[in-house]
């Protein structure tokens, strides 16, 4: 049951992370596209916490590349034509964990709910994964070989940092780091 919570949890994550690195890159686009004006303060139930800023992630880095405009209109098409499937695999993913949320240990029928809800749930995740890195794949051909590099080293110093953060949560814990991710 375990590695079933690990495997929806990592694709809820990924889905929700390419999702919105789509609405990243567009308020980027935007943001380009208009003048600068003061930051607002977050409204009480609003973009404030930890999902707001986890989830502009690939935004943040694309922005850092200095895309051209041409360049930001391909990835924002890109991520345009991903949307709608993503958002459907991710809204399936929810309705399963909601099923079995809503499905008590004692319910006779509950180990055929898991593993029903595990079957489907692999398959989503595999169609996930095929989806984003599809996404990324035409990505890195809108960017020109220097970009790609700067990427991939911004990549890297995402995950060390996801994982200093991880093994510094465990120590406050007591645990020992997990040595892989979700």
């Amino acid at each position: 049951m375990k590695s079933n919570r690990k495997l929806l949890a990592g694709s809820i994550l990924a889905a929700g992370a390419l999702l919105t690195a789509a609405a990243g890159i567009s308020i980027a686009t935007a943001a380009d596209a208009t003048t600068p004006a003061a930051p607002a303060a977050a409204a009480p139930g609003g973009h404030g916490g930890w999902h707001h800023h986890r989830h502009h992630h690939g935004g943040m880095m694309l922005s850092k590349l200095n895309l051209t405009p041409e360049q930001h209109a391909s990835v924002k098409t890109i991520m345009a034509s991903a949307g709608p499937q993503m958002k459907s695999i991710f809204q399936e993913m929810h309705a399963n964990s909601l099923k079995l949320r809503q499905t008590q240990p004692t319910d006779p029928n509950y180990t055929a709910v898991v593993a029903q809800v595990t079957q489907a749930n692999g398959s989503l995740h595999s169609q996930m994964i095929t989806q984003r890195e599809a996404v990324r794949a035409q990505v890195y051909k809108v960017l020109t070989p220097a970009q790609q590099t700067e990427l991939k080293a911004l990549e890297a110093q995402m995950q060390a940092n996801m994982q200093a953060r991880r093994a510094a949560w465990a120590a406050k814990r007591g645990a020992a780091a997990p040595a892989t991710s979700l």
